[in-house]
């Protein structure tokens, strides 16, 4: 029966899936991030100067934007995963990011929406402040939705057990960074030269532009509905996991049996999924594996006994959480590259030639990098690397993870040493400052970091997750970068109350709007020392994480081994040459 069903799935899916259907998932990445990455960039000026907020202020109410946006990621994946498919997710979701840049733009043409100048924090206020508030939770809902079910719905497209797709799988996350950085490159210079033209007037007509491209994307997401694999949610991976801790919980006092393949679990005849089973594993066993004891005269039942895959599934996210706990740190110093250094571009020499570059198209430098980059990255260091390690993405997700961590420390070292220059010329001579392309540097070097995270954690989360968690697990890399934004807002006002107590002039380290005031460079040192820190802590959890093993002629482990140096399991299987646990 379960060959029957497989060989029924094979057959409804023959000629669907591949590049030939993420092609319109590409699409819809590069359109829509147009869009999300400008307005990244460029609101904290829409905030300080259409909304007249202070710089602070300006600055949290970006990251709070930001933070609201990819923390309501896990909402997409939730539901995709659970009640409606990944596809309709992705289409309920963007009708509301597409409404909320329509709202934008009515907005920011409106001179009855936006509030007068005035001397405090903040100037909006009755139903102006309403409608922009509302808008903003619009368009958190919206974009955070979809990202929750977009990368899962790609790799959707590839079976990472058949050898030529698992390398498909690999290269699949890089050109869906890809496409979001060429659609972000468009963002960051075409779409924000338009807002800020004419003194920051024409705002209207960049939200407009972002809302007509975002419409487009998803346009050619319906066009690739028949070419989808579209996979049917089953029950709710919450609901899963709150069974294995609720029985662990009930089974407290009994005691393990001498050998786990005692614990109960389901035959594959038996089960009415054809996802693989999950092999056992002794990491957390003392008190997790009390789930799946059978019960003793009592027929077997979803509250009173879990199977082995179901604890496992418990395991597997509880093994994930320092990951996406190290990851946070980083996103905290991406905060800085949209806030405090578009700030400081507006204190530099903007010219290039006779040409004026607005200071929030800076970051198109790491998106030029990274236009180049990820295709070298893909096509030439991916094969040279696999020859050595094995490993269908040459090397192992959590290594890119890690090389993007230390490259976001040095980002910050030198983030602090170009304030310092800056600073020091803007006092010595305020009208000749320095070049707005010294911020090159530290866009560039995150902008590297950024291609070796992103794409790594979110097939780190995808791969690493039972098969009806994908969408949810994928979040997590959004949930990271919402507590970074958070975070960021937290330090600012954290740090501005404490260094405004102590200073000898009693003014916080980022208070104000004069950047020559204040002390950034101390702020940036400050996240450089956290970052280096918390690398090491990252490597410790790194190397004693152990790979998800499907319960195919696989012996039990434990969680022991160094994955962060080796091949994992699944990956060398998939190309049919085992080569440790990583």
């Amino acid at each position: 029966m379960g060959d029957d069903a497989e060989a029924g799935r094979s057959n409804r899916s023959q000629g669907k899936g591949g590049f030939k259907a993420t092609s319109f998932i590409y699409a819809l990445a590069a359109l829509e991030n147009m869009g999300v990455v400008a307005n990244m960039v460029s609101l904290v000026l829409y905030f300080s100067y259409k909304m007249h907020f202070d710089l602070a202020t300006s600055a949290n109410t970006l990251t709070n934007l930001m933070g609201s946006t990819y923390l309501l990621s896990i909402v997409g994946g939730f539901i995709s995963d659970t009640y409606l498919n990944r596809f309709l997710t992705c289409v309920i979701f963007g009708t509301l990011e597409v409404l909320a840049l329509s709202m934008m733009t009515i907005q920011a043409h409106s001179d009855s929406l936006l509030p007068k100048p005035c001397a405090k924090s903040s100037c909006v206020q009755g139903g102006a402040a309403v409608y922009f508030y509302a808008t903003l939770c619009l368009l958190a809902l919206g974009v955070g939705g979809v990202k929750g079910a977009l990368p899962a719905l790609g790799a959707d497209q590839f079976d990472s057990k058949n050898p030529k797709e698992a390398k498909s799988l690999a290269s699949y996350f890089n050109w869906l960074l890809l496409s979001s950085v060429a659609g972000s490159s468009i963002g960051v210079t075409f779409v924000v030269y338009v807002s800020t033209n004419k003194n920051n007037q024409n705002w209207w007509k960049g939200f407009l532009i972002t809302a007509v491209a975002a419409f487009l994307g998803y346009v050619f997401l319906l066009i690739g509905k028949p070419f989808y694999r579209l996979h049917v949610p089953k029950d709710s991976p919450l609901m899963r996991l709150t069974q294995v801790i609720v029985v662990a919980v009930k089974n407290g006092r009994l005691s393990l049996p001498d050998s786990p393949n005692e614990l109960y679990e389901i035959n594959e005849k038996d089960s009415e999924t054809t996802a693989p089973k999950i092999a056992h594993t002794n990491e957390f066993s003392r008190w997790l594996d009390k789930a799946a004891i059978p019960p003793a005269n009592t027929e077997p039942s979803a509250w009173k006994v879990c199977t082995v895959t179901q604890v496992e599934e418990v395991k597997i996210i509880a093994r994930m959480l320092p990951i996406i706990g190290s990851t946070i740190i980083l996103n905290t110093c991406m905060a800085q590259l949209q806030t405090f250094s578009v700030q400081q571009g507006y204190r530099m020499d903007a010219h290039l030639g006779s040409f004026q570059v607005p200071a929030a198209s800076i970051p198109v430098i790491p998106l030029l990098f990274l236009i180049i980059l990820i295709p070298i990255y893909d096509r030439l260091f991916v094969p040279f690397a696999r020859t050595l390690t094995n490993h269908p993405s040459g090397i192992t997700q959590l290594q890119r993870v890690g090389v993007g961590l230390v490259l976001s420390a040095v980002s910050m070292a030198i983030a602090a040493i170009v304030e310092v220059k800056r600073k020091n010329q803007s006092l010595k001579n305020p009208m000749q400052p320095i070049s707005l392309f010294w911020l090159g540097f530290q866009y560039g070097i995150f902008g590297i970091a950024d291609m070796f995270t992103l794409a790594g954690s979110l097939e780190f989360f995808y791969k690493e997750a039972p098969a009806g968690m994908r969408s949810l697990s994928t979040s997590f890399t959004w949930i990271s970068q919402s507590f970074g934004y958070f975070l960021s807002s937290v330090f600012v006002d954290t740090i501005n109350s404490v260094t405004r107590r102590v200073a000898p002039s009693r003014q916080g380290w980022l208070q104000g709007q004069d950047l020559d005031r204040n002390n950034l460079q101390l702020f940036y040192w400050f996240l450089a020392i956290l970052s280096a820190l918390n690398f090491f802590n990252y490597l410790f959890w790194a190397v004693r994480y152990t790979y998800k093993t499907d319960d195919e002629n696989t012996e039990q482990h434990d969680g022991g081994g160094v994955p962060f140096l080796k091949a994992d399991e699944q990956a060398s299987k998939a190309l049919e040459e085992p080569n440790g646990k990583w």
